[in-house]
Formats: structure tokens, C-alpha cells, sequence
């Protein structure tokens, strides 16, 4: 039986995997960490501590206390934060990774999850249909650090043989968290201001183009790559992810057609230029070969739901 370690579980990711993970192998085999507290829904629901990521002899120490396993590393300080706190971002982006590796290698938690993101990417990457193996200068810190994440991963495969499995998730939508501070954080606040206030003062232009996933779907096919066979992995640095790619003003739409007074204006704050070094869309196609990613969310679907649940939560 898999006993499973979800550090970051209190994040907008966390929060839901951890769910997944207990529902697919038991309440008391998943055991959930962060340094602050997570929802009561988790708490509640089986094993929960309070693990800082970066002290390394705690976090070996709990990995061979419970016997893990398995690892998923959310820890992050995320796009938009990241550029406010450069140093300590990198510090605390790079330890997180750097303790996990080493704690994995040297305890029987060999199979480890660990997310990358579109942010590896930069000005020079090709913007559409952005391919698995491409030109990669990020000038974000949150970027950077995931680029220099992704070579270490890798390099502990092929040295210590870490069974390390990555994703380059896009921005990620969904109405049970609140949004963490990252540059695509605009796709989740527009639902809750339409249905708030009816009005939305986006942080990006109109015709900013990024690749995004429903939360849904991020978690279903974070869990299918670390259950596919590691042996149909041809990547181990991190694998593209698409997802849905959409302007601001394509979801606006969107939102419109379901909410008909709803109106929005652009004020562009220092998250459009990130913004605009990212891809506008991601060819995944070699994971969708590799471990058979798959998505069922599209704008429409994804919009439906938003709305739906967004009302139910703010009782509206």
C-alpha cells in the first residue's frame, strides 16, 4: 500500500489533490503538511501536520517516521509574488525542491511529484503551440527557479535514480481556493467579482493569451503520470501541459453571454509583462503519447461550472 506525502497541502493545488489522493488510496495512507492550516475538510479527513519543507531533518525525519512512499511538492512562492520577493523567492523555491530530493534519495520515499510550470518559458520561446523542447530563457524569478527545479530533478533520476514525474502546469482555475499570487490569477477573481459586484478591473490586456486548466483536470492527470509505468517516460525534466489557451477577453465573453450586466475594464499592473513572456498556447503532445493526458474541459464547460459553483459558494 502507497503512504503518500502532500507537502503544500493548504495551496490552491493541495487542497484538492489531497482529496483525490485519499479518495483513490484511503484516508489514513495520505498524510497532509503545510506550514499554516488547511481547510477543515482536510484536517478532518485524515492525517494532517504542520511540516516546514525547509528544515531537511524534520522532513527526513517524517518520510521515515511514516514510511512514505510517495512525495507531491507544492511548496512555491508563485509568478506575481515572486517578482516582489526575488531572494527570498528563489531561496524558498530551490530549498523546497533541494530538501525533497535529498530526503527521497536517502529514504524509501523514491517516487516523487513535483510541479514545473509555463513560467520555465520566455520573450524568446516560441509564443503558439509551444513545443516540449524549445528555446527556454525565463526572466521571471519564479521562472528561473523552475527551469534550474527541472535540470536538478532530472539530474537526480539519472544519478540517484529519484522516480521524479513533473508537469509544466498552465494557469490553473478553480473555485474552491483562493487564488496564490500567480500571473494567471486573473482567470479565477473574474468569476467571483461577476458574480460579487458584476464588474472586474483585469490586471492584464484584452488580448492576453494564456494557456489554462481547470482544476479538475490538473489533478486527474497529475495523478495519471504518477501512476503510469515509468518506464513509457521519455521526459524527466517536466512535461508540457496545455490545457485551454483563451484571451482575457475571449473569457470576459464567456462570462457575459451567462451574466448579462456584467462589465469589465483593463488596467495592466507589472504582471503583463510576465504575462507576456509566457507561450499564448502548449503542444503536450508527447505526454498525451507518453502517459495519455487528456482533458475534458473547454472554455464553455469550464465557464458553466465557475459560475455555478462560485454562486453556491457565495450563497448568491
Amino acid at each position: 500500500m502507497e503512504r503518500i506525502l502532500v507537502i503544500g497541502s493548504a495551496g490552491q493545488i493541495g487542497s484538492e489533490l489531497v482529496l483525490a489522493l485519499r479518495n483513490k488510496f484511503g484516508n489514513v495512507n495520505v498524510f497532509a503538511t503545510d506550514i499554516k492550516q488547511p481547510t477543515k475538510e482536510i484536517q478532518d479527513g485524515g492525517p494532517f501536520q504542520i511540516l516546514d519543507v525547509l528544515d531537511y531533518k524534520n522532513l527526513l525525519h517524517f518520510l521515515v517516521r511514516n514510511k512514505i512512499t510517495q512525495v507531491y511538492n507544492l511548496a512555491a512562492v508563485l509568478s506575481g509574488n515572486a517578482e516582489k520577493i526575488p531572494l527570498q523567492a528563489w531561496d524558498i523555491n530551490m530549498k523546497a525542491l533541494m530538501n525533497t530530493l535529498e530526503a527521497a534519495q536517502q529514504s524509501d520515499a523514491k517516487k516523487l511529484f513535483w510541479p514545473s510550470s509555463i513560467a520555465v518559458f520566455g520573450p524568446t520561446t516560441p509564443r503558439y503551440k509551444t513545443e516540449q523542447l524549445t528555446v527556454m530563457e525565463p526572466n521571471t524569478v519564479y521562472g528561473i527557479s523552475k527551469l534550474a527545479g527541472e535540470r536538478w530533478g532530472e539530474y537526480y533520476f539519472n544519478r540517484y535514480g529519484v522516480d521524479i514525474r513533473s508537469v509544466r502546469y498552465p494557469g490553473l482555475i478553480s473555485y474552491k481556493t483562493e487564488p496564490g499570487g500567480g500571473t494567471t490569477d486573473y482567470a479565477v477573481e473574474i468569476f467571483f467579482d461577476a458574480i460579487k459586484s458584476g464588474h472586474y478591473d483585469c490586471f492584464v490586456t484584452e488580448d492576453t493569451a494564456l494557456p489554462m486548466m481547470f482544476m479538475d483536470d490538473a489533478i486527474e492527470n497529475t495523478i495519471r503520470l504518477m501512476d503510469a509505468d515509468g518506464k513509457d517516460l521519455s521526459i524527466r525534466s517536466s512535461y508540457n501541459m496545455a490545457g485551454i489557451s483563451f484571451t482575457a477577453g475571449e473569457l470576459a465573453q464567456a462570462i457575459k453571454q451567462r451574466v448579462p450586466n456584467f462589465t469589465i475594464s483593463y488596467k495592466p499592473d507589472f504582471r503583463q509583462a510576465i504575462a507576456n513572456s509566457w507561450p499564448a498556447s502548449i503542444d503536450d503532445k508527447i505526454a498525451r503519447e507518453d502517459w495519455g493526458l487528456k482533458t475534458e474541459f473547454d472554455l464553455e464547460k469550464m465557464t458553466d461550472l465557475m459560475l455555478d459553483k462560485v454562486r453556491e459558494k457565495l450563497s448568491v
